[in-house]
């Protein structure tokens, strides 16, 4: 989301925003700010909602009973979007919210959900997103989800952000999600349950510094003849900090499951890789992958040739693995 993007939507809707959920809504967000009737949107800046609007076809309401939205996307639609990145800019925030999304037969969506935190303080802030999918008869999702953190580098922001899934028979939900850097502390769960013919694709790019921790879970369970899953995980853990990789995909009928986690490590940078795989069906075709290292010493040699410097080479590597 570019400066002209925010000035649209100031003007356009009266929205009042810091100057930091400005720059981190340029990071999470690559919406165009254009209101072309095909895009809903809710802003979430420390807790509240900063403005919001629907579409024809696709309603944001707040929960009753919980912070957060339900998300209803009409039966076939087709093209449309939905953003609802989430912005914390004040150290001591614990920011909790549940946002369901109801996709109805037929329906083609994209949806960002992206989340920035900055602190200029070393007290602590959180944003904990739990994420809620309910895909109807074929359904399609594309999932597009940032995770950042900004400011004083020994601030200790968290994010740990909950996805759970339901897809009924021919449903697809592609998710692909990234955590870029600056969050001290993460833990990423995934749920879902696969019925029928649907099918679900996830694509992780995760890279931390510093002391960082983070955690990825994949809990999948396939329960529907012609059911699939792809998870793929690319990570790059660097300085002194610490990654886990886990996930777990049960077969109960003819399905196909994959999870493959490629790491990088750098400095004195540590990964774990725990892939599992369960089938309870003769038919049911799973396979895991895990690999860790360092950057190949010919890959870096070879951008040297070029006239980049090591540094300038390995950043160059990483940034092509994590893309």
């Amino acid at each position: 989301m570019g400066s002209d993007a925010i000035i649209h939507l100031t003007e356009r809707y009266g929205l009042q925003m810091e100057q930091a959920t400005k720059d981190l809504l340029n990071i999470v967000s690559d919406w165009d700010g254009k209101d072309d009737g095909r895009t809903a949107f809710n802003i979430r800046e420390n807790c509240a909602s900063a403005g919001r609007a629907s579409t024809e076809h696709i309603k944001i309401e707040s929960k009753e009973d919980a912070p957060g939205l339900n998300i209803r996307v009409l039966p076939g639609t087709a093209g449309e979007k939905v953003y609802i990145p989430a912005c914390i800019t004040k150290a001591g925030v614990d920011d909790l919210v549940y946002n369901d999304f109801y996709i109805a037969e037929g329906a083609d969506v994209t949806i960002v959900a992206g989340c920035g935190i900055h602190t200029e303080t070393g007290e602590p802030a959180r944003h904990n997103g739990i994420h809620r999918f309910f895909l109807e008869k074929n359904s399609h999702v594309l999932y597009l989800e940032k995770h950042v953190g900004t400011g004083f580098i020994k601030a200790k922001r968290s994010i740990d952000p909950v996805t759970e899934a339901w897809l009924a028979d021919g449903a697809l939900l592609e998710m692909e999600t990234s955590q870029l850097g600056g969050v001290q502390t993460a833990l990423r769960n995934t749920k879902a349950t696969l019925e029928g013919a649907s099918s679900l694709v996830i694509r992780e790019h995760l890279l931390t510094d510093s002391d960082e921790t983070l955690t990825t879970n994949f809990d999948v369970v396939l329960n529907g003849d012609g059911s699939s899953v792809n998870l793929v995980s690319r990570s790059v853990a660097r300085g002194e900090s610490y990654q886990e990789y886990h996930s777990n995909i049960v077969g109960n009928a003819k399905c196909s499951g994959h999870s493959e986690c490629d790491a990088i490590i750098t400095d004195h940078g540590k990964v774990t890789a725990q892939p599992a795989l369960t089938a309870a069906n003769e038919d049911a075709a799973l396979i895991h992958e895990a690999a860790i290292g360092k950057i190949a010493g010919e890959q870096i040699l070879k951008l040297r040739t070029l006239g980049l410097t090591e540094s300038e080479a390995e950043a160059a590597i990483i940034n092509g693995f994590l893309k």
